[in-house]
C-alpha cells in the first residue's frame, strides 16, 4: 500500500469551511493512489470550545485551589483530539469517503504511563493497515496514546507532530504532511522580515535547530522522530497551493547542490525568542560548590536557563523575563553578587552552509555592528550562532542579518556571491 499521513492543526479544523478544505486534500491523495491516515489536533485555540487550554482551564476552575490530578488532566485534554476526530471522520463520510475515527490507542500507539508528556514505546499497526486495507481513511487523535495498563496519556507539546510521524514511521508510509496556516518554513518570520521566503528543502538538523531558537512551524520532538527512523516531512498551507518545505536528511539533498560549490547560501534561516533576561553572576573562581549550588536551585525553582557562558569569576546565562522574579529570589537566598539584564531577545542564525566555514561569525557581528546593534551575549554550536541583543532591536536585526546573507533569493540564484 501507498500510504501518506496528513496531520492537520487545530486551526486547519476549526471550523466545517476549513473541514472542507482538509477533505480536499484528503481526496487529492486517494486520486494519487495513496491510502492516507489522517492525524487531527484539538479544534481551534485557547478560547474555543474544545481547544484543549479551554478544557484544561475548565478543570482546573472547578478544582479551585485544589492539585489537579494529572490522570484527570490527562483525561479531559485528550478530549479535544477525540471531538475533532469524530467531526472529521463525520466530515469524510459525507463526502462520500469511507472513514472511522480512533483514538491513539486505538490505532495502536503504546505509551510509557507518564501523565502529561508520555513517550510512545510500542506502536502496533496491525488494526490501523485492516482498515486501510478496507479503503477506508482513519482519521487518528493526536496527542496520545495509552499505556499498557488501559491510560489514556498525552504527549506534551508538539504531541500531535510527533503522533504523525511515529504513524508515518510504523506504517512506512511514503511521507508525512504537516498542514498549517503557513505555506512552509520560512527564512526568518515573515511578520518582522518582509521578504522572508519559503525554505524549498531543509534538513533536520537544520529545521530542529531552528525550532529549538524559536520558530514553531513544527516541535522539534517531532522532527528528531523522524530524523531517527528517516521519515520524509513536508509542511505547507491548508488551502494554498505550492509545495511547502520539504524536510529530509542531508544525504537526500547531496549533488543537487544543496549543499555544494552551486549552493551560496551559507545561512539556511534565522530565528528568534523575545522576552528574555540576562543573568550575570559574579563569584570567586574557587566558589565551585556555590557555582553548583546556584544551577541547581534555579532547576529547583523550574527556571530554564540558556546561553550558558562560564568563566572563572562570572556566569552568565539567559532565562525568560517572566522568571525574573523567581530568579533574583533563589539567587538574594544564595548570597552572590549578581545583575539582570531585561527587555533581551535571542537572535540565531541556522545553517549546514556555515559547518567549519571560518569567518562566519565575524560576519554576523560586522554587520549588527555596522548599525550600532549591541550584542549582549553570543552563543554557537556547530550550525548555529546565537546572539543575545535588546529587543527593541530585534526586528531591524533579523532584517539586517536577512538582507546580509541574501536570504531572499532562492540558492542557486547567479545574483548571489559570498560576501
Amino acid at each position: 500500500m501507498k500510504i501518506v499521513v496528513q496531520k492537520f492543526g487545530g486551526t486547519s479544523v476549526a471550523n466545517p469551511a476549513l473541514r472542507e478544505e482538509v477533505v480536499k486534500r484528503v481526496k487529492e491523495a486517494r486520486e494519487e493512489g495513496y491510502k492516507p491516515v489522517v492525524v487531527v489536533s484539538a479544534m481551534g485555540r485557547t478560547g474555543d470550545p474544545y481547544a484543549t487550554d479551554t478544557l484544561k482551564d475548565l478543570m482546573v476552575s472547578s478544582c479551585g485551589c485544589g492539585e489537579q490530578s494529572l490522570r484527570d488532566m490527562d483525561l479531559i485534554m485528550g478530549c479535544g483530539e477525540i471531538i475533532s476526530s469524530v467531526v472529521m471522520s463525520s466530515t469524510l463520510c459525507a463526502n462520500d469517503i469511507p472513514s472511522l475515527a480512533l483514538t491513539g490507542g486505538q490505532a495502536g500507539m503504546v505509551t510509557d504511563g507518564n501523565y502529561g508528556n508520555a513517550q510512545v514505546i510500542e506502536f502496533n499497526p496491525e488494526r490501523l493497515q485492516a482498515h486501510l486495507r478496507n479503503d477506508e481513511v482513519v482519521v487518528v487523535t493526536g496527542f496520545q496514546g495509552m499505556s499498557h495498563e488501559g491510560e489514556l496519556n498525552t504527549l506534551g507539546r508538539g504531541g500531535s507532530d510527533t503522533s504523525a510521524v511515529i504513524l508515518g514511521a510504523g506504517l512506512g508510509a511514503d511521507r508525512v504532511e504537516i498542514y498549517t496556516d503557513v505555506c512552509g518554513i520560512m527564512t526568518a518570520d515573515p511578520k518582522l522580515v518582509s521578504d522572508a521566503r519559503i525554505i524549498d528543502n531543509i534538513t533536520y538538523n537544520e529545521v530542529c535547530q531552528l525550532a529549538y531558537e524559536g520558530a514553531k512551524v513544527i516541535h522539534p520532538r517531532a522532527v528528531e522522530v523522524a530524523m531517527h527512523h528517516n521519515v520524509a516531512l513536508v509542511v505547507k498551507h491548508l488551502s494554498e497551493s505550492g509545495d511547502g518545505t520539504m524536510i529530509g536528511s542531508e544525504s537526500n539533498y547531496m549533488g543537487e547542490g544543496r549543499f555544494g560549490q552551486r549552493d551560496s547560501h551559507v545561512i539556511t534561516g534565522i530565528a528568534h525568542t523575545p522576552g528574555l533576561a540576562q543573568v550575570t553572576v559574579d563569584m570567586g573562581a574557587d566558589d565551585a560548590d556555590l557555582e553548583l549550588s546556584m544551577f541547581d536551585r534555579l532547576a529547583e525553582s523550574d527556571i530554564s536557563i540558556d546561553m550558558i557562558s562560564i568563566f572563572p569569576e562570572r556566569k552568565n546565562f539567559t532565562i525568560e523575563e517572566e522568571k525574573q522574579l523567581q530568579a533574583e529570589a533563589t539567587l538574594k537566598k544564595l548570597g552572590v553578587d549578581y545583575k539582570i539584564t531585561s527587555g533581551c531577545a535571542k537572535v540565531s542564525v541556522v545553517g549546514l552552509g556555515m559547518r567549519n566555514l571560518p569567518g562566519v561569525m565575524a560576519r554576523v557581528i560586522k554587520a549588527l555592528n555596522e548599525k550600532s546593534i549591541r550584542i549582549l551575549q553570543t552563543g554557537d554550536s556547530n550550525i548555529t550562532i546565537s546572539l543575545l541583543i535588546p529587543e527593541s532591536d530585534l526586528s531591524e536585526a533579523l532584517c539586517i542579518l536577512h538582507d546580509h546573507f541574501r536570504l531572499s533569493a532562492p540558492p542557486g540564484d547567479d545574483e548571489r556571491v559570498l560576501a
